[in-house]
């Protein structure tokens, strides 16, 4: 089902003023817990999704805004046939409570009601059932801004990504294959961001072809700042697309995970121009991992800005294509892999992306969460990245030893880079 935000704002200042409960269908409050929960967690939290695949959104809420102590939430999920370890669920509690705040989330509802932003859930006809391939990974609900009949199963789609730092030469073969796929009326996903993902998509809606944009932030602020005309029109006439809720700001460790959701919920993944360190090797390492057929753009052997894909060609097993037609050959063998184990995994991208993340994913959100002028205690950047303390406090003595943040008399900060 769809999200009634105008209704669900309105439920949300009931909440927060003290009312017992949400009314509505099963299926209503189970949308609305998901949209809560979408606030608690950073996208992807494994925990998190094998307790609603446990007990249920709306259940899982309710023990949360209670703040159920460790030890009741573990015997409802034990009874539940699950067999979580105690210390996994107090290191989500210690993540997920600190960000409860019925006047952010109703801010969010607002928001989502004001650019017209729908919330879609598993089970509903636009739902893009591929990313429930991603498992307990998988996200709990989308936010979306354009047509949601666009995600629904069925037509084929292709993710063409590649560097934001584009070259002449892909920017090139990128309008050259985005437009071929659009004649042959196959729907575009992309990021959004500059380079690769813009032209891909500006080429797809320039030949009257559907195009579908992942963000790594809330869809009420389109992110980067100077594609708020493209991504406008790619909601008018595809779709702009969020796991994260209105109002949220995207981060480094968000784009990562945005990455996993272009290449889940597209039948093949296509990198058309990546370099070493290239974000795009996350996604497809998703691809690959998901089981999804991964092509790739080779480019000048002289050119770094291709030494990406060089390497995916390589050393992973990705198909080499130069062409739609090639693409529409890769899309063919999106059946034959349809079953793949690793589909059923959600365990990521290890083989890939784990030699490309560094640092760690922690290491990562703390990062983030950090200021270079601002000085934060670890409680609040527990809340900003969305980890236990204790976790916080662990990550910050790794980055202190490699001289990446510094303590200081009322708190942590990020040290900035060093020129050269």
């Amino acid at each position: 089902m769809l999200i009634e935000v105008d209704v669900a704002v309105d439920v949300a200042v009931d909440v927060a003023d003290g009312a017992e409960a949400v009314d509505g269908s099963a299926a209503d409050v189970e949308a609305f817990a998901r949209a809560v929960l979408g606030t608690l967690a950073e996208p992807g939290d494994g925990t998190l999704g094998r307790l609603v695949g446990a007990l249920g959104a709306a259940r899982t809420v309710d023990l949360l805004l209670e703040r159920a102590p460790v030890e009741r939430v573990l015997a409802e999920v034990e009874a539940a046939g699950e067999a979580p370890t105690t210390k996994e669920l107090e290191a989500g509690l210690a993540r997920w409570t600190p960000r409860i705040d019925h006047a952010a989330f109703v801010r969010g509802l607002a928001q989502a009601a004001r650019v017209d932003a729908v919330f879609i859930v598993p089970g509903d006809a636009c739902w893009p059932s591929g990313v429930d391939d991603l498992g307990v990974h998988a996200p709990l609900g989308l936010w979306v801004r354009g047509d949601p009949a666009l995600l629904r199963p069925g037509a084929p789609s292709v993710a063409l990504v590649g560097a934001r730092a584009a070259t002449g030469y892909g920017e090139h073969m990128t309008m050259e294959i985005a437009a071929g796929l659009a004649d042959r009326g196959v729907t575009v996903v992309s990021g959004g961001a500059y380079g690769i993902d813009g032209t891909a998509h500006r080429v797809t809606l320039a030949s009257g072809g559907t195009t579908i944009a992942f963000l790594a932030g809330g869809v009420d602020r389109f992110y980067p700042v100077g594609h708020d005309g493209l991504l406008q029109r790619i909601a008018e006439s595809g779709a702009v697309v969020s796991e994260l809720p209105c109002g949220a700001s995207p981060t480094k460790w968000r784009f990562l995970q945005r990455n996993r959701l272009i290449a889940a919920a597209s039948q093949a993944t296509v990198v058309l121009e990546a370099g070493a360190r290239s974000g795009s090797l996350n996604t497809a390492g998703h691809a690959a991992a998901l089981g999804r057929p991964l092509g790739a753009l080779p480019g000048p052997v002289t050119s770094p800005a291709s030494a990406g894909c060089h390497r995916l060609l390589r050393e992973f097993d990705a198909v080499c294509v130069v062409n739609g037609d090639q693409i529409l050959e890769l899309l063919g063998a999106a059946e034959s892999v349809a079953d793949a184990d690793a589909a059923s995994s959600g365990e990521g991208d290890r083989s890939i992306v784990a030699r490309h993340m560094v640092p760690s994913p922690e290491q990562v959100r703390v990062l983030d969460a950090l200021s270079t002028r601002a000085p934060r205690d670890v409680a609040d950047l527990a809340r900003r990245a969305g980890l236990g303390p204790g976790d916080v406090m662990g990550v910050l003595g790794m980055l202190e030893l490699d001289d990446l943040v510094a303590y200081r008399a009322d708190g942590w900060v990020r040290r900035r880079r060093r020129a050269g």
